[in-house]
């Protein structure tokens, strides 16, 4: 479908009534469950967990990928640190102050018998945002990419920045965020400075997206590659098993 008229990015008015205000990201990257229950489980994060971490003022959006079979077979070659992650979870904060409170909340949930085990950790980051785009054809600004209703995201997790522009040119890439890993707040998480997450929103399917991106990162990794490159599925909403590892 062709959407009618100017990108927002273009559009000094549309600009000026706000970025969206995200300047953090928390990502907790896991396994898949030890006993096989990933749809059992996604039903309880997404129809109770997640919904709670709005009421925080400083949480802005969130976003919850998994990574299938097919998903697995399109990865690029990483570092075998990574090679278990098949759950990414992200929430999208406006302030890195709210990640106090965000773990508050999660004791206070906790205390109420609300929360089930979480799935094994592979690693928990705080990024903070570096730059943002998005294609001209999907007319939203690349301040909006978390709220879009995204098929599927690919991440690259690296040693180094990248550019986003050799993304932004293939076909599914609808939107690039790229992120660092924050200094400031590392006692939240253990992801180690120095790290580079970058999320390609996408508005064709994750799979076939990744076989058009070959050429892109082979360019992009001449000098070592990356530490996760991979293709996810968003969850679907009461369909728990669509999409599962």
């Amino acid at each position: 479908m062709e959407l009618p008229g100017t990108p927002s990015d273009d559009v000094e008015g549309v600009l000026a009534a706000g970025n969206g205000e995200i300047s953090t990201l928390f990502v907790s990257m896991a396994t898949r469950h030890p006993d096989g229950l990933d749809a059992e489980y996604l039903q309880w994060h997404t129809l109770d967990h997640r919904p709670e971490q709005h009421r925080l003022g400083t949480v802005r959006a969130s976003l919850r990928l998994v990574s299938t079979p097919q998903c697995r077979a399109a990865r690029w070659p990483g570092d075998e640190r990574f090679d278990a992650i098949d759950h990414v979870m992200t929430y999208f904060f406006s302030d890195p102050s709210g990640l106090q409170v965000f773990n508050e909340l999660s004791s206070a949930l906790g205390g109420a018998s609300r929360k089930l085990p979480l799935l094994p950790p592979v690693q928990r980051g705080v990024y903070t945002v570096n730059e943002k785009s998005a294609a001209p054809r999907v007319k939203i600004g690349a301040d909006v990419l978390p709220w879009w209703p995204a098929r599927g995201v690919i991440l690259f997790l690296e040693r180094e920045p990248r550019s986003a522009q050799e993304l932004l040119d293939v076909d599914g890439v609808a939107g690039v965020w790229t992120t660092s890993t924050s200094r400031t707040h590392a006692k939240f998480a253990g992801a180690p400075p120095g790290q580079h997450l970058t999320y390609c929103f996408l508005d064709d399917d994750p799979v076939q997206t990744a076989s058009r991106l070959n050429s892109a990162v082979r360019n992009r990794w001449k000098n070592g590659g990356p530490l996760l490159a991979a293709p996810f599925y968003p969850v679907v909403p009461h369909e728990w098993d669509r999409h599962v590892p």
